[in-house]
This record gives C-alpha cells, sequence and structure tokens, in this order.
C-alpha cells in the first residue's frame, strides 16, 4: 500500500492540483525524506485545512475543528496531560467506554500503539479523529485552565472560610455554620477533584492531613505515598467536613473516629471509597480506600500466581471442609486474593457468606454481612449465626481471638469450607499463632489444607525496562539465593541468564521506573506429615526442613524470580523481603 505522502501526491494530480512534472519533483523529495505536506503548504499549493481535509478523506478518519470548542474537564483529563502534550493527542468526546481522541500525526505507528496500549490499560475504547495543529494548541490550554480553576476554587473557600470565621468571631454566642460552607461549590469542587484525579490516577487510597500550615493532599499509587496537593490549613475543616457530608457520617462529631462509604462514578466506572476519620491534636485525618466495583473479575493469574501456585489453590479450595488461611500484612493484598478464591467458587449450588470489617468489594451471588462490635456483632458472634444459616463456604476476614479460633476449627470439622486471613510474616508462622491462640494442635491438624502468605511488589514499567549489569556482590547474593531453592524446584529459564532490570522513568510511569504491582506467594499444602508435625507442636526447624522437603518457594524465592524475568527489581526484591 502506498506511503500518506504518495497518495496525496495522486489525489493533487487527479484533482489537477499540480502537473505531472510537480507530482515527479514531489515523489523524489518524499524519496530522499522531505517532509512533503510541509512543502506543499508553502508553496501555497494547498491550504493547511484543505490538507487536513485530503489526509482524512485517504485515512478514512473524521476531521474535527477544537478551536473555542468546550471541553467538559472530565472528558479532557481521560488522557493526562503529559501524555496529551507527548503525542500532540486531545480527548474530547465519551460514550461510556469509548472516548474520541484527536490527534494530529495519525501516520505515526509508536503513537497509535502508544494510545491502544492506553486505552487498553483503562478498559477504554478509541474512536480516532484528525485534528490540526491549532486546534490542539487551543484544546491543551484548557489543562492550564483547568489547573486555574481548580487554584480559583481554592482561593474562593479560602475567603469564604475566613469570612465565616471573622462573623464568628464579631459574634461569639452564635458559631459559623460549617455545613453551609461546605456545600458551597469552591469546597465541594475541591474535593471532587481531588477523588478524580487519584481514581484516574490509579491510586489505591487518598490522604488528606493537617500538615503545619497546610492541608496535605497524599495519593498512594503502587505502595507509594506521593504528595499531590498542598492546600490552605483554613481549608482543612471544611474539606473534612465535605466528605463527611458525602458518606454519611456524624459532622458535629470530631471527637472519636468514624467510618463511612462513598458510591461514584468517575469516567464511566463504578467507584467506591471506604472512608475513616481519625482525631488528631486539634484537627482530623481523612483516609479514603478507593475500590473500584466494576472492574472485570480478577483471577489469581491477574494477581501474579504461577500457573503452578493457581493448581495448588484451585486443588485446595475444592476440598468439601477444612480451613484455608492467607496470611500478610495489612495492604499485602490479601482480600483481592480472597475475592479472586471465592470467584472460583461462586455457582448457583453453592452458599458463600462472608464476614468482613469492613466489607471492601461487593461481590455478586455472595452473602457478605459486616461486622458492628458496637453492638455486640463481632466476628464470634457473627459464626455463629452464619453455622445456622447453611452454609457451604465461608468466609471470615480474619481470626482475631480465641473464641473466633475455636469457632473457625468447628466450622472446618463441622463439614464447611472456611477462609480466613492471619497477621504472621510467613506461611510457618500460622500453625503456632493459633496454637497460641489455644487452639488444640490435634483439632488443627485435622482441619488445615492450605496455609499461604503472600505480599506486594511494585511492577517495572514496561515501557521503559532496560537490562542493567549484574554487580559482583548483587551477583554473588543471587547465587546463594538460587542455592537455597528446594532441590526439585522448577526454575524458570530466565533464571540461568543472571539477568536483572530497572525502569529508567518515562511519562507513563511519572519517572518512578514502576507501574503497577504483582503478588509473590508462598503456599504449603497439609499433607499427613505435616499434619503429624502440628500435633508434635510443630518444632520450627523440623518444619522447615519439611517445607523445603516438599519443595515450597519462600516469599524472596518468588520475589527472586519475579526480578530475574524482569518484572521487578532487584531492589523491590530487598525492600519487600528484608533479605
Amino acid at each position: 500500500m502506498p506511503g500518506l505522502s504518495t497518495q496525496i501526491i495522486d489525489a493533487l494530480k487527479r484533482d489537477q492540483k499540480i502537473s505531472d512534472p510537480q507530482a515527479s519533483e514531489l515523489e523524489a523529495s518524499a524519496a530522499a525524506g522531505g517532509d512533503i505536506e510541509r512543502t506543499l503548504v508553502d508553496q501555497r499549493i494547498v491550504s493547511e485545512d484543505e490538507l487536513l481535509r485530503l489526509r482524512g478523506s485517504i485515512l478514512g478518519l473524521p476531521v474535527i475543528s477544537l478551536i473555542g470548542r468546550e471541553i467538559p474537564p472530565a472528558i479532557l483529563s481521560v488522557l493526562p496531560r503529559n501524555l496529551a502534550e507527548r503525542y500532540q493527542a486531545i480527548a474530547f468526546e465519551r460514550d461510556g467506554n469509548r472516548v474520541t481522541i484527536g490527534f494530529t500525526n495519525p501516520t505515526d505507528p509508536a503513537i497509535v500503539e502508544a494510545l491502544e496500549f492506553f486505552a487498553r490499560d483503562q478498559q477504554l475504547s478509541i474512536r480516532y479523529a484528525i485534528i490540526s495543529p491549532a486546534s490542539f494548541r487551543d484544546a491543551f490550554q484548557k489543562y492550564e485552565e483547568g489547573k486555574r480553576e481548580t487554584a480559583a476554587a481554592i482561593e474562593a473557600a479560602t475567603e469564604r472560610i475566613a469570612a465565616a470565621g471573622g462573623a464568628a468571631e464579631e459574634n461569639a454566642a452564635e458559631e459559623a455554620d460549617i455545613s453551609e460552607a461546605v456545600e458551597k461549590a469552591p469546597v465541594s469542587k475541591i474535593v471532587a477533584t481531588v477523588i478524580r484525579h487519584a481514581v484516574e490516577g490509579g491510586a489505591s487510597d487518598i490522604h488528606i492531613e493537617p500538615h503545619g500550615k497546610e492541608s496535605r493532599v497524599r495519593y498512594r499509587i503502587d505502595g507509594v505515598l506521593r504528595t499531590a496537593l498542598m492546600l490552605p490549613i483554613a481549608l482543612h475543616a471544611a474539606i473534612v467536613a465535605r466528605i463527611k457530608v458525602l458518606s454519611s457520617m456524624k459532622l458535629d462529631e470530631t471527637r472519636i473516629p468514624q467510618d463511612g462509604r462513598i458510591h461514584i462514578r468517575e469516567g464511566g466506572r463504578e467507584v467506591d471509597l471506604r472512608v475513616s476519620t481519625l482525631p488528631l491534636l486539634d484537627n482530623e485525618k481523612v483516609v479514603m480506600r478507593i475500590l473500584e466495583t466494576t472492574a472485570k473479575v480478577i483471577t489469581l493469574k491477574d494477581l501474579g500466581f504461577r500457573d503452578w501456585q493457581t493448581a495448588i489453590v484451585e486443588r485446595s479450595v475444592h476440598r468439601p471442609h477444612g480451613m484455608v488461611l492467607l496470611t500478610g500484612p495489612t495492604g499485602s493484598g490479601k482480600s483481592t486474593t480472597l475475592y479472586a478464591v471465592l470467584n472460583l467458587l461462586n455457582a448457583e449450588g453453592v452458599n458463600i457468606t462472608t464476614l468482613e470489617d469492613p466489607i471492601e468489594y461487593y461481590a455478586r451471588g455472595v452473602n457478605q454481612s459486616q461486622i458492628r462490635t458496637e453492638v455486640g456483632f463481632t466476628f464470634a458472634a457473627g459464626l455463629r449465626a452464619i453455622l445456622r444459616q447453611d452454609p457451604n463456604v465461608i468466609m471470615v476476614g480474619e481470626i482475631r481471638d480465641t473464641e473466633t479460633a475455636e469457632l473457625a476449627i468447628h466450622a472446618g470439622l463441622t463439614g464447611h469450607l472456611l477462609f480466613s486471613t492471619l497477621h504472621t510474616r510467613d506461611v510457618l508462622g500460622a500453625v503456632p499463632r493459633l496454637i497460641d491462640m489455644k487452639v488444640e494442635p490435634f483439632l488443627l491438624a485435622s482441619t488445615l489444607i492450605m496455609v499461604a502468605a503472600q505480599r506486594l511488589v511494585r511492577k517495572i514499567c514496561p515501557d521503559c525496562r532496560e537490562e542493567i549489569a549484574v554487580s559482583p556482590e548483587v551477583r554473588k547474593d543471587i547465587e546463594r539465593a538460587l542455592a537455597s531453592f528446594p532441590r526439585d524446584a522448577v526454575l524458570p529459564p530466565e533464571a540461568a541468564g543472571m539477568r536483572i532490570f530497572k525502569g529508567r522513568g518515562c511519562p507513563k510511569c511519572s519517572g518512578s521506573g514502576y507501574r503497577g504491582r504483582t503478588v509473590i506467594v508462598e503456599l504449603l499444602e497439609f499433607d499427613d506429615a505435616l499434619q503429624q508435625l502440628i500435633v508434635k507442636g510443630f518444632p520450627a526447624s523440623e518444619a522447615v526442613a519439611l517445607a523445603k522437603q516438599k519443595g515450597m518457594l519462600t516469599l524472596h524465592h518468588d520475589a527472586l524470580l519475579k526480578a530475574l524475568e524482569g518484572m521487578t527489581t532487584y531492589e523491590e526484591v530487598l525492600r519487600i523481603t528484608h533479605e
């Protein structure tokens, strides 16, 4: 198929805009790498508008003018500012998950590939249009207008709060009504902007906290907190109050922590925000956990489980009764993994009931119950009630005390499949922890099916990943770690190559070199030999030796393999596994 320049020359010949000698001259210039389109405009053979329409006709794309066109901020921000500038592209229309993007260079395959990758990552589909450089410049200015609008909202809100404070000083008997202040447009706009930017940026949490003379807004992205915005401290109380209104909290209660939820639709996606407030010395802090409710069903493979690890999990969870435990610290992705496991069992003929504190994801077909300790509805009380609800599968958010542990063991012994979490460092720490909770070892041995431990590591950005030299010290460390693998462990081919990678930083990862996270996992099925060891009291040295004999890969082993496979960095392995 002839290139665009050749097709433009042929079209101009057909329309008798150029002669045969001119066409031959232009074709020779094109072959030498000349800018034919620039030449046509400079020689006034065609205008820029005519050339634009000609390109659109040849490529089968609409030609759109964005000059003076109003583009809603929510649509404009679908494509982040840095990507818009880099690719000379603007998002200007949206219908559900379909977004229309105008760009100035539709013949550059690298730009099209980058936009398609971005769309897949955001679960969007793109409809393309051609725009002129002038259209791009005019539309691109709206990013700056959006920033100025936010700044104006901050200024207006600050003035309004200050005025309310002045009025209160003049009349000490009459307090300023903060609920009225937070309903005003400026503060509402600030809160909406903070939430929208967090969702678009892929943040998992939003922190809003007093920080000296300012109110600091931070986003947790890929497990790391980053400052996104600094606001005047005068706005802090009004912003907290606005969030309380949205999450149905008590507005006048500032002495005790509160919890609430906000449900929003942002950019065509259903998003839940789990909101928590905490009283500080002279103010309150707000943390909002972002939970997407319309994301596709997550599988263990999506999370980062290897095929053989997935096979072990599936074999364990399809047992008719017993207990499966997941361990790890807060923020290690345990809840997400539990829901992925529940999806394996979620069918019409199965009664699945959960006890959670709090409910993080809503799962269709699953009976989810929220713990309410203030009214006596604890994990133990809830578990007793569930056992009278004819369950097949029970998920208990966490085993925290002796009573819950004993009831969980009882449920596993009486024909139910029970899932739960524990806060232990690794797989082998789960058994001593339960024994410390006064669980009888012989009962635990009869119930425990499998224990898994997991952490989250940051993934290298695929767009700026590059191989780096392995220093002698690091090579020696890796060789020592590989030598500690179980003898029968099947290592991926990459392990022999001893290659490690990093991300150099690019616009797609905001210069960090990382984008997204994946799990590292260690898991162990409890067979007869391990059950006999539990009855003996689970001596640590024997447990470690037996686990290694059975081929268990530790968290450090799995993380190291992911580094050698180019998924994460060696520095991230050391940071997460502390070895």
